[in-house]
């Protein structure tokens, strides 16, 4: 058995762990990112943090990571497996979609905020390699925080998590021949110049790439098709370790980033069928890699040199958000989006991001950024993500801000008509809005649309659609839509603006039908309490239809499955009203205040 001294060696794994059992769960239910949770205990309990005072106090040294070597080895796997499943996510099909903002967008956005971070470095005395990559990995966002926290809100499909994708895509994309300019200038000889550094680095990426490219195309398929004809997972998850491990060991080996392998592997990989499964199949293994991976982020930033120089840290943390904002919110507008989402997306991706701490840590081992600038840039990076959540709530603001000055523009000005018309009112143009809407048309159903992305109305104004720019949670607005006479409201948002609306109408409107968009049943039960008339769960109604189509393709015939799939709906109905306290059913409801307030009119006429 080991004896007490061999099993301390353990100890920093177990902390580890533990911030991943614990630690994670706690501020995930504080609705704080479990990446940023990561950060901090890296940071507290890492050799800057507590882990100075571990030589004086044998309890301290228990409670600490010390072992750097041991945990960097885990990190490492994190680091590949992100950029693995980078890859996986970047198939060139949708990447061609995407084209205009990713490589327009994104790239610009790359390559100025590069070009004046690198001149900012250059102006305060660091040498041009230095500027250069510290200006590349200041350009970074962190990719990890500003999805989760998009995500969390239910924004992905906005204007803003559009942009923010497309721009966080160039970015990962960035990494690669980025990775490969530090590996080609630290090996380059002393009197090489960045000139040379660079024409080296695409040299080597070429040839890398090549290589990487022909194996992956002769080895991918026939190796996964022989490993999922086993119908075993553990071979199909020993052949998803072989390719990414094994192609990042091949960029190592030919003096390379293994990061660099694996995203190339999971860009091959990506346009395999095998995608959907080695996704499922990594998935948890790569969230406790990239805890690992963020809590040595941690572990490398020095609280000290933030103690010691709290205004240089401050100052470059306040600089390095202004000029990122300043210079991606106008590129934004140029490529067609709102100044509203613009602002938004430029202060949500002005932090700093992950790749920082992975580049100029690398450059630092090359001797290419001394020590001490590498201390306080990265000190600045850890505080720009921690600080993340708070301009991601400020940047919002800001958008709402700019959102009610865009009525300087004479096509948002236009009011919904003020004719007094029964109509539908449909909240929300996006796909589901958009679909609905034609079939308003369609069935002859006068309606008015109303949205509060100034591209979708100006787009769906010009081809004759009554849509009108403005917020339906305003009850101002509202009553100008002509909520006191309309026949029924569909709210088809995807965010949580849909609670603020139906409180605003069932405010005006007690008795007008409301049907509403909800994510899953536990939102559609929130719903039916704050007396929406009916509500469609996009989980369960996809259910419905899966089972369907099962159940015809089985041989059942269709009119019974159209009846039973009805019953099983309003079945599903009936119990999420009754979880959330309705007794009776809100269409009752709705019927029975229609015939008081008919009686009332009948009344005061007779």
């Amino acid at each position: 058995m080991a004896g007490p001294s061999e099993l301390f060696v353990f100890k920093d794994a177990l902390i580890v762990l533990g911030t991943a059992a614990v630690v994670a769960p706690v501020v995930h239910r504080l609705k704080v990112s479990p990446v940023l949770g990561f950060l901090v205990v890296g940071a507290v309990l890492g050799p800057h943090g507590l882990g100075r005072l571990a030589e004086y106090s044998r309890a301290v040294d228990w409670v600490t990571v010390t072992g750097e070597k041991q945990i960097a080895f885990i990190a490492n796997l994190g680091i590949v497996f992100l950029l693995f499943f980078i890859g996986l996510e970047l198939s060139l099909r949708r990447l061609l979609t995407m084209r205009r903002l990713v490589f327009g967008l994104g790239g610009a956005q790359t390559i100025v905020t590069t070009i004046v971070i690198s001149l900012a470095g250059r102006w305060f005395g660091l040498s041009g390699a230095a500027s250069l990559i510290i200006g590349a990995c200041l350009a970074l966002s962190s990719t990890a925080i500003v999805m989760e926290l998009l995500s969390g809100q239910r924004r992905m499909m906005s204007t803003t998590g559009r942009t923010s994708f497309a721009i966080l895509l160039a970015q990962d994309l960035a990494v690669v021949p980025l990775l490969f300019l530090i590996g080609a200038l630290g090996s380059a000889s002393d009197g090489a110049t960045l000139l040379q550094g660079v024409a080296v680095a695409l040299a080597e990426a070429v040839i890398a790439v090549i290589f990487i490219v022909v194996v992956g195309r002769l080895v991918l398929r026939p190796l996964f098709r022989l490993a999922a004809g086993t119908d075993n997972p553990e071979f199909f998850m020993a052949a998803t370790l072989l390719i990414s491990v094994g192609s990042g060991v091949v960029a190592a080996y030919a003096g390379l980033s293994m990061a660099l392998g694996a995203f190339i592997a999971g860009l091959l990989l990506a346009e395999t069928e095998y995608r959907r499964a080695v996704e499922a199949m990594i998935d948890p293994f790569r969230g406790l890699l990239l805890g690992v991976f963020f809590f040595s982020v941690g572990m490398h930033v020095d609280l000290g040199f933030i103690v010691r120089e709290p205004l240089i840290v401050l100052g470059g943390l306040l600089a390095m958000i202004a000029v990122k904002a300043v210079l991606l919110a106008p590129l934004c507008r140029a490529f067609g989006v709102p100044w509203a989402p613009s602002v938004e997306t430029g202060l949500l991706l002005a932090p700093g991001g992950e790749f920082a701490f992975i580049g100029i840590g690398l450059a630092t081992q090359f001797g290419l950024v001394a020590p001490n600038v590498s201390a306080g840039v990265l000190a600045v990076v850890s505080l720009t993500m921690a600080a993340l959540p708070f301009v991601g709530l400020f940047a919002r603001r800001a958008g709402h801000t700019f959102a009610r000055e865009v009525a300087a523009d004479p096509l948002f000005t236009v009011l919904p008509p003020d004719d007094h018309a029964k109509r539908v009112i449909v909240v929300g143009h996006g796909r589901v809005g958009q679909l609905v809407s034609g079939l308003l048309e369609e069935h002859n159903i006068p309606y008015i649309a109303c949205d509060r992305d100034t591209n979708i109305v100006e787009r769906w104004r010009q081809l004759g659609r009554p849509i009108y720019y403005g917020d339906a949670s305003n009850p101002l607005f509202l009553q100008r839509c002509g909520i006191d006479e309309a026949t029924g409201v569909i709210v088809t948002l995807d965010t949580a603006a849909v609670d603020d609306v139906v409180r605003a109408v069932r405010a005006r409107r007690p008795d007008v039908m409301i049907v509403a968009r909800a994510h899953d049943a536990q939102h559609a039960r929130h719903l039916y309490s704050l007396k929406v008339t009916d509500t469609v769960p996009e989980t369960i109604e996809a259910s419905l239809q899966l089972a369907e189509s099962a159940l015809v393709g089985l041989g059942v015939p269709m009119g019974l499955v159209i009846a039973s799939i009805h019953e099983r709906r309003e079945t599903v109905r009936r119990e999420l009203q009754a979880a959330a306290g309705s007794a009776l059913s809100m269409t009752e409801q709705i019927r029975h205040a229609r015939r008081e307030q008919g009686r009332r009119e009948r009344a005061a006429k007779s």
